[in-house]
């Protein structure tokens, strides 16, 4: 490992504290590499415009910083067990590079200040990926509620037969979720748009600073004005983007359950594109869908990942080394969280629908909703129109398009209202910002 910049004169690092302290920094740290030098970039160009660095210094910087983004990308330059993190690996290469400039980068700057900018900077673009993702999932919804809305689906409540419903109402349902899900992952990833470099340990530094060049050069749509508070920040912040990330996620559990159980051969309802699913070990006959049963589990690792911050936060005011423990959950909730959620859109292009199976399992009991409204509609008080349709003796086939048809209430299966949700779906993104 190379010499520690906070090491004192006379003290020996022992080597197995050393290790705890590190953790796996340098391993998780190759996630937020690129924009950690982003970032450096940043301070540098802000050091010169305050006079620490002159422009051939900052000409040589800025070179070296992309060449070493360049190397890291190639796997010419690894991130390993030589360094103590990804900055103290940053400023090493700098300083080899360019001897006295490449020690200049890091002033003004604290180790806190550069994970926190870089993984502000990651954050924005998770959430991005989480947005483009959730939008996709809901064209796609919408298009096949479209195409499929007056296909017979049995609906269930409590796992039973419940009503006849349809292909287009459940489409309906999950483009509406997933175009709340986008409202909110980008109405999160607004709120926590701000840019908290330049703030050092959380108390600032004794020079002028230029944060607002730092912020329009990192693309932050505001400064996070408050060094304080920038650290009061860290760890609700990933809450925040992992909640918002979350509701998506737990959106595809239930899809995905639904998709378990109409696969069974109990339902019968929908067939899965062959690479969705897994041959048995012991079985020969089977096929297992094992691409629905992991998007499934993955809401696990998000809801784990917030629950491990949350846990840290526990914590007074200023900066604590105990957050250092928050990028290992912020990286394993939204990789797998993203790795589960980027696989949906496809799916639900290409799952196929049984329609004989899902004619199939509508039974007359499927009506009895439908003749309780009619006996309504025609003057008979509810309670006593509700009695009547109990009695299996009044039940008799019906005709599922007649009850479809009829499902005239607004969002209904006569009634999907699905320009309603295009409308919606165009206006995520492009709302006003809110005052913050």
């Amino acid at each position: 490992m190379s010499d520690l910049l906070w090491q004192k004169p006379g003290v020996t690092v022992d080597a197995e504290i050393q290790a705890f302290l590190a953790g796996d920094d340098v391993i998780l740290d190759r996630e937020f590499f690129l924009q950690d030098i982003a970032a450096s970039k940043a301070h540098a160009e802000g050091l010169q415009r305050i006079g620490i660095l002159s422009a051939e210094e900052l000409a040589g910087l800025l070179r070296e910083l992309d060449a070493l983004a360049g190397d890291f990308g190639s796997g010419a330059f690894v991130l390993d067990a030589q360094y103590e993190d990804g900055h103290s690996a940053i400023e090493a290469r700098l300083i080899e590079r360019l001897g006295d400039s490449g020690r200049r980068i890091h002033t003004g700057r604290s180790r806190n200040d550069q994970i926190l900018v870089a993984t502000r900077l990651w954050l924005k673009e998770k959430l991005a990926r989480a947005l483009a993702l959730c939008i996709e999932t809901a064209g796609i919804a919408l298009s096949r509620a479209q195409a499929e809305r007056d296909v017979p689906l049995p609906g269930y409540t409590h796992l039973q037969r419940a009503v006849v419903s349809s292909l287009g109402a459940w489409w309906a349902g999950w483009a509406e979720a997933f175009i709340d899900n986008a409202a909110r992952v980008s109405e999160t990833r607004t709120w926590i748009d701000a840019n908290p470099l330049g703030t050092a340990a959380g108390y600032g530094v004794n020079l002028p600073l230029d944060r607002e060049h730092t912020t329009a050069a990192l693309g932050f749509a505001r400064l996070q004005v408050s060094p304080l508070y920038a650290q009061l920040s860290r760890g609700k912040f990933e809450m925040a983007a992992l909640e918002a990330f979350g509701s998506a996620m737990l959106d595809l559990r239930r899809l995905a359950w639904d998709l378990s159980l109409f696969t069974s051969a109990e339902f019968g309802f929908v067939a899965l594109p062959a690479q969705y699913t897994t041959g048995s070990s012991i079985m020969p006959h089977k096929r297992n869908p094992d691409v629905i049963e992991l998007m499934r589990a993955s809401y696990a690792s998000v809801s784990a990942a917030r629950c491990e911050i949350e846990q840290l936060l526990s914590l007074p005011s200023g900066y604590h080394r105990d957050l250092q423990v928050s990028k290992g959950a912020l990286f394993h909730g939204f990789s797998k969280g993203l790795g589960a959620l980027a696989l949906l859109p496809d799916l639900l292009r290409n799952l196929e629908w049984r329609t004989e199976r899902m004619q199939a399992a509508l039974e007359p009991s499927m009506y009895a909703t439908d003749l309780a409204v009619d006996l309504a509609r025609q003057g008979v008080p509810f309670r006593d129109a509700y009695k009547q349709a109990a009695d299996p003796a009044r039940w008799q086939e019906g005709d599922p398009a007649r009850s479809l048809a009829e499902r005239v209430s607004p969002g209904a299966a006569a009634d999907l209202r699905l320009d309603e949700l295009h409308r919606r779906l165009a206006t995520i993104g492009r709302r006003p910002q809110p005052l913050l």
